[in-house]
């Protein structure tokens, strides 16, 4: 495939330019769905016969067409999809990576005519982007393969909007492999942050606020295996990696505003632990809410003490962790040996945390969950180079939750860290732009771990709701308004 230096224009506000000849726009159909999980069985003693694929590339969704020749006569067959299945590896509070396990699936069925010969079509999957082989295979022998190369397509919508519109991105085919698995976004020059699709399968689907004056703004998306973006991409080992680039329209009118962080809180929590003995109402709660924590079997009428178990530690100077437990309330069972602890939500780090009652010397245990919580700026609007400050708590410690990536006008400007301050964040920061409103985010990220490509550390995980690693995390949103051009 070669390059082709000059783009086509801005065909439409939503239309995205991929710098690549031949590129195609998403079909817009359904892909095939994947069949039974087959064996993954490898060639031996040569491949029999040919197989030919029309065409050989396409986005997802794309009618294929599969002509197989000079195979053994009146046979059936399995046509299958050799791909990968993925998980992150986040294990005792670290981060070791991504992980790819080879697998294929049935894609067809299909039996040869007495000339050895058969055709079959399917729709290209909905899978990781790039190259995956086609096998015609049977359960002890692969006869032949070819080759079929999945495009990443870039959608965006809507394709305009006031200031602050949400701008959902949707990617597809993002791949498995290095130099095919990390894509980053820039917003009008500026480095907004990161896109992952380990466990959505090479999909990616977020958004952002349009920021800035009315007129046309500019978003791309380009691939950077060591942290950011890699711009010369047809001078690369891997020349034939896409350039996306979409334009979008901040027209006039009324600002679309995030709701205040308040409401911004999760709802829910993706793979809360199990509580066990003790059984808290809520399951997960923010810092200071009404927490009330359960448990029976006890001695009628004794007085009993809850232990709370944090972790404290040092991760920067390497002196690691340790859990410390306190007493943070206690209570009497009543006359059937039940009791309720009733207390705020401790000042603690985000999380999971373990609790105990000494029963005699059993131990009845459970789990209780702190989950982050925003507050709103110190100050909202004024001229620029006004200082303001967001303040967090809750944030976790482990590698995949101590610290938050701060984006500015979707410009990445930085991140903060909340284990050494049990939790608790303060960030300072200044006003800056043209008089109007501007977007501040704050993202989940990874701050460090054991995997050396692709380098994704310390920056915004654009991804977070769907495909962040280790904890179920949310974003939170800001604005502050410039109400002129400099501090008086």
């Amino acid at each position: 495939m070669n390059i082709a230096f000059g783009m086509r224009g801005f065909v439409g506000a939503a239309a995205a330019v991929m710098i690549v000849a031949g590129a195609q726009a998403a079909s817009g159909r359904p892909a095939t769905a994947l069949g039974p999980e087959a064996l993954l069985v490898e060639p031996s003693g040569g491949f029999v016969g040919r197989l030919a694929l029309a065409p050989q590339q396409g986005p997802i969704g794309k009618p294929v067409t599969v002509t197989g020749t000079g195979l053994p006569a009146n046979e059936e067959f399995d046509l299958v999809w050799r791909t990968s299945t993925a998980h992150w590896n986040v294990a005792d509070a670290e981060y070791h990576g991504r992980e790819y396990t080879p697998v294929g699936y049935v894609i067809d069925k299909v039996r040869t005519d007495a000339d050895g010969a058969f055709t079959a079509t399917f729709e290209a999957p909905d899978d990781f982007g790039f190259w995956h082989d086609i096998t015609v295979q049977n359960s002890d022998r692969v006869l032949i393969q070819a080759a079929f190369y999945v495009e990443m397509t870039v959608d965006i919508a809507p394709a305009s909007g006031p200031v602050g519109t949400p701008i959902t991105v949707d990617v597809k085919g993002i791949g498995r492999q290095q130099l095919q698995n990390s894509w980053l976004l820039l917003y009008d020059n500026k480095y907004t942050g990161w896109m992952s699709s380990v466990s959505t399968g090479g999909s990616a689907h977020f958004t952002i606020p349009a920021a800035g004056q009315p007129g046309t703004h500019v978003l791309e998306v380009l691939h950077g295996d060591f942290t950011f973006p890699y711009r010369n991409m047809q001078q690369s080992p891997e020349p034939d990696r896409p350039r996306f680039v979409i334009p979008f329209e901040i027209t006039e009118g009324d600002p679309i505003l995030p709701p205040p962080p308040e409401k911004q809180v999760q709802a829910s929590i993706r793979g809360l632990p199990t509580q066990g003995d003790l059984v808290a109402e809520p399951a997960f709660a923010t810092v200071g809410e009404p927490l009330v924590v359960s448990a029976a079997g006890l001695e009628p009428g004794k007085t009993y003490q809850l232990n709370w178990t944090t972790v404290t530690g040092n991760r920067v100077s390497g002196s690691g962790w340790e859990e410390t437990p306190r007493v943070i309330t206690e209570a009497a069972a009543d006359a059937s040996g039940k009791l309720e602890f009733r207390f705020d939500t401790p000042d603690d780090l985000g999380g999971a945390h373990t609790m105990w009652v000494d029963a005699g010397g059993v131990e009845k245990r459970g789990t209780f969950w702190i989950a982050p919580s925003a507050f709103q700026p110190t100050v909202g609007s004024g001229p620029a180079g006004t200082p303001f400050t967001i303040h967090l708590k809750g944030v976790g410690w482990t590698e995949t939750a101590n610290i938050y990536a701060i984006v500015y006008d979707n410009a990445y400007i930085g991140y903060a860290c909340g284990f050494n301050s049990q939790g608790t964040v303060d960030i300072d920061l200044q006003a800056t732009g043209a008089p109007g409103w501007h977007f501040i985010d704050l993202y989940p990220a990874i701050y460090k771990g054991k995997e050396g490509r692709p380098n994704n550390f310390r920056l915004p995980q654009l991804t977070y709701a769907e495909d962040h690693p280790g904890e179920d995390l949310p974003r939170f949103s800001f604005t502050f308004e410039i109400t002129e051009a400099t501090v008086n």
